[in-house]
């Protein structure tokens, strides 16, 4: 194929295959915290390293990996010791750092123009050097999101009950914030420090459409990933658009598609032939709906069970299964 054949392409489809493996991962667990903006919110804090590296002629990546880390943990430690609000933190992220970072890159003489292929994504952006750092990067991401899935997981599911069962959970907080902002400013080269956040959280919100379970839905989420991702950057150089646009746009597409597919596969499982080991054939009908609320309720008993969670109410445990909870 003509595109692996340029060399720039090359970079740009390895940084989007990274990208789109990384954001998901870190991604599953943002939106398991509902706290689906935090992407953007760094996007923003990230554009003041990026006018700070034009200002200083720095290299741009590793200022703003830096600068982003540096506010991410500062809001996440405000919001531990209550100093200020989830929201409030996000706020100051989102105006402080896009106007920092405007009024730097005006210092420096480019204005907002100098900042465009970071905002939406460049192809050909992508230097060797800035390959070099986000492969390193995006290496340590993976082995630290897959390694400590099932405990990121139960701290966001349950912040209370992890402090229980003896984890971690201002440390692995701090970890998910410092994670995500890395992810976001490795992913600004391909999808733009504006976009990213969609990368994080379509993908996620398109694997819980068709799969069900943790461990499955974790990694088809980075599965969807990899394939918007990659798809978006080789359709932005056949239709030279902005490369973050097409990835997103190819993310909300796949969206679409899998809400067609996850109606579809519900609506034919409402009767589920079964075989048992005699041979016999039956078919159960879908229980009827039952209240939920339980699982939003403080202080209710949360065990351990395999790769999920299961909610104990009523003398029964209850375990989340696509849009429902099943009783067992």
């Amino acid at each position: 194929m003509e595109i692996l054949s340029l060399p720039f392409m090359q970079r740009a489809l390895l940084a989007a295959l990274l990208s789109g493996l990384i954001a998901p991962a870190i991604g599953t667990f943002i939106v398991q915290r509902r706290m689906s903006l935090l992407g953007d919110g760094l996007g923003h804090v990230a554009i003041m390293g990026v006018g700070l590296a034009l200002m200083t002629g720095w290299a741009p990546l590793p200022v703003a990996v830096v600068t982003a880390v540096a506010g991410a943990v500062t809001v996440e430690l405000l919001r531990q010791h209550g100093k200020a609000s989830g929201d409030l933190g996000l706020a100051i992220l989102f105006y402080g750092g896009l106007a920092s970072g405007v009024l730097m890159a005006g210092v420096a003489g480019q204005g907002a123009g100098g900042l465009s292929a970071f905002l939406f994504g460049s192809l050909t952006s992508v230097s060797e050097g800035d390959i070099a750092l986000i492969v390193a990067l995006a290496v340590i991401i993976l082995a630290l999101t897959i390694g400590l899935a099932p405990r990121l997981f139960a701290v966001s599911v349950d912040e209370d009950y992890s402090r229980v069962l003896g984890i971690r959970v201002k440390a692995l907080n701090l970890l998910v914030v410092v994670l995500a902002a890395i992810t976001v400013t490795v992913s600004m080269r391909t999808v733009g420090l504006l976009l990213i956040s969609a990368l994080m959280v379509i993908p996620v919100a398109t694997s819980q459409q068709i799969f069900i379970g943790f461990t499955t839905s974790f990694f088809g989420a980075m599965g969807v990933g990899v394939v918007a991702a990659v798809g978006g950057t080789i359709g932005s150089f056949y239709l030279d658009t902005a490369t973050g646009a097409t990835i997103v746009v190819t993310a909300i597409l796949l969206l679409g598609l899998s809400w067609v597919f996850g109606r579809w596969t519900r609506r034919s499982a409402r009767f589920i032939p079964y075989v048992e080991d005699h041979g016999h054939s039956h078919t159960y009908r879908q229980a009827e709906a039952h209240d939920d609320s339980f699982a939003h309720t403080p202080g209710v008993k949360v065990i351990q069970h395999g790769d999920h969670l299961d909610y104990v109410h009523d003398g029964h445990r209850h375990a989340l299964h696509g849009d429902h909870y099943d009783e067992h």
